[in-house]
């Protein structure tokens, strides 16, 4: 079988490009002596590296990709590697643009976006599934849909994976703290993603006071600031180990192997961690389509909860336009969603995976 060239664009956060890792994973199943090369931001580049199905990564800036010179620089770059399949999963502006002058014989990407302007981004412009039908979740499904729907894809693979060296296994983070040990998402990627303050603490002062456990925070390097602000609200200090903590994507891999369990709002740290085979509770966001987004969520070892579910009456619809309009200030919902509704979804999580740390 002739070597084939196959470009995946994802040009969004960590979450998005550890989710997209499955069409590396199957289309090596497809085509076994392709040469794979991902395209993304650079600080997403650590969910990728090992992957075996992943030849080559370029990286780039987003704010660099933003200026239409260096967007151009990067057209002319994809179009003299020659790519033969290139998947867009994604399909903003500049990803289509930098399809359109591949000439890559396979430009597979969203049909609707290929709609939109009318030119011929894609030659196969894909129609996104309705909905899910499979445990991984609608965002990974409609990855491994865009090569099923071309290419024979006999066992589809849907689950995303992260490749740890030896080294990376023998990680000594938590050496010495008292388990189990529970990560702690206390500020989301994005303020949209962020619960209230009070309302985090309230969840972290009902673990420390119901469980013997140790609490770690997870939070972007520059949201340092306002976790130490969370910390000082907190009751049980004594149980809060602020000093551990990893400031890279491969940092927070090797310590999150080590964990017993994550607590976070939606987003990467969340798809790392049921990568790694750790249970995950997760709090969506009121703007968050969860259909989308709850991969692998089987309410043993993964679990979550969703204004929508709890509350739907104060949701008059859930369109793409309404979820976008909830983005822009999603504070008043957020409200609505009460640590007491959190705790009674979140407390029989807890009880399954850490039955002998109860106090």
């Amino acid at each position: 079988m002739e070597l084939k060239q196959i470009l995946v664009i994802q040009n969004k956060r960590i979450g998005d490009v550890l989710i997209s890792s499955v069409i590396a994973n199957n289309i090596k199943k497809v085509f076994p002596k392709s040469y794979v090369t991902y395209f993304v931001y650079d600080y997403t580049t650590g969910v990728l590296e090992n992957n075996p199905n992943i030849d080559h990564i370029i990286c780039v800036q987003e704010k660099v990709l933003k200026k239409p010179l260096e967007l151009l620089k990067m057209m002319r770059r994809i179009k003299r590697e020659k790519y033969d399949i290139i998947f867009d999963p994604y399909s903003k502006l500049q990803s289509r643009l930098i399809c359109l002058s591949s000439n890559a014989a396979y430009r597979i990407g969203q049909k609707r976006a290929h709609k939109k302007l009318k030119l011929p981004f894609y030659t196969h412009p894909i129609s996104f599934l309705d909905r899910r039908s499979k445990i991984c979740g609608k965002a990974i499904e409609d990855r491994v849909n865009m090569i099923t729907s071309v290419f024979d894809l006999p066992n589809p693979d849907f689950e995303p994976k992260i490749f740890l060296t030896d080294q990376e296994k023998q990680y000594p983070g938590i050496t010495g703290l008292k388990k189990p040990v529970i990560m702690l998402g206390v500020l989301g990627s994005t303020p949209q993603k962020s619960m209230p303050y009070p309302y985090i603490v309230a969840l972290i002062d009902f673990i420390t006071t119901t469980y013997r456990a140790t609490i770690l925070f997870n939070y972007a390097p520059h949201q340092k600031q306002e976790a130490l602000k969370i910390y000082q609200m907190c009751a049980h200090k004594e149980q809060i180990n602020i000093d551990i903590y990893e400031d890279s994507i491969r940092g927070f891999i090797c310590l999150m192997n080590t964990c017993d369990l994550l607590v976070s709002n939606e987003g990467g740290s969340v798809h790392i961690t049921k990568a790694l085979h750790v249970p995950t509770f997760t709090i969506y966001s009121p703007y968050i389509n969860k259909e989308s987004w709850c991969s692998f969520e089987d309410g043993i070892a993964h679990d979550s909860i969703h204004l929508l579910e709890e509350q739907p009456d104060l949701f008059k619809t859930f369109t793409q336009e309404e979820r976008r309009r909830i983005e822009k200030n999603p504070n008043a919902l957020y409200h609505k969603l009460t640590p007491e509704m959190i705790i009674n979804k979140l407390n029989p999580f807890l009880q399954k995976h850490l039955s002998k740390a109860a106090l």
